[in-house]
């Protein structure tokens, strides 16, 4: 039988029940909002940090499920990349995510709250210093 914090579809009680673990929802929402265009990442606790640093990646950071008698509340703690809409982003991973889980488990989620966490500026290209000592030397001779 399923635990309490699984999620039971509907069943044909002819071939058995479809028990969904909530750990397999974070993952499909983590994955379909960081593929949408304008996310930087995913907030982590030190724990998926730490697991990224060994190798591995963890898909369900960023994401806490509530789940209570008005359906499947998603709280998502992203960092957007500087320069794009964040209303119009935000709105892209609502959507995206909402698809994704019913597409990929039949679940509909009542919310989708997307936090945004930081904006994190463009990495500035690091300037050669060989070429800027170069010039200062031909000055000076």
């Amino acid at each position: 039988m399923a635990d309490e914090k699984n999620l039971v579809l509907d069943a044909n009680h002819e071939l058995g029940e479809i028990v969904i673990a909530p750990e397999v929802i974070e993952v499909i929402i983590g994955i379909a909002a960081s593929k949408v265009e304008g996310i930087y990442g995913m907030r982590g606790t030190f724990a998926n940090n730490v697991t990224e640093l060994l190798g591995r990646s963890a898909h369900g950071k960023g994401v806490y499920l509530t789940i209570d008698e008005a359906g499947i509340k998603v709280d998502l703690y992203c960092y957007i990349k500087y320069g794009v809409s964040v209303p119009k982003t935000a709105m892209a991973i609502q959507e995206r995510v909402k698809q994704q889980v019913l597409f990929m488990t039949d679940v509909e989620l009542a919310e989708v709250n997307v936090h945004v966490v930081a904006v994190v500026p463009e990495k500035l290209e690091q300037p050669d210093l060989d070429e800027l000592f170069e010039s200062e030397e031909e000055e000076n001779e």
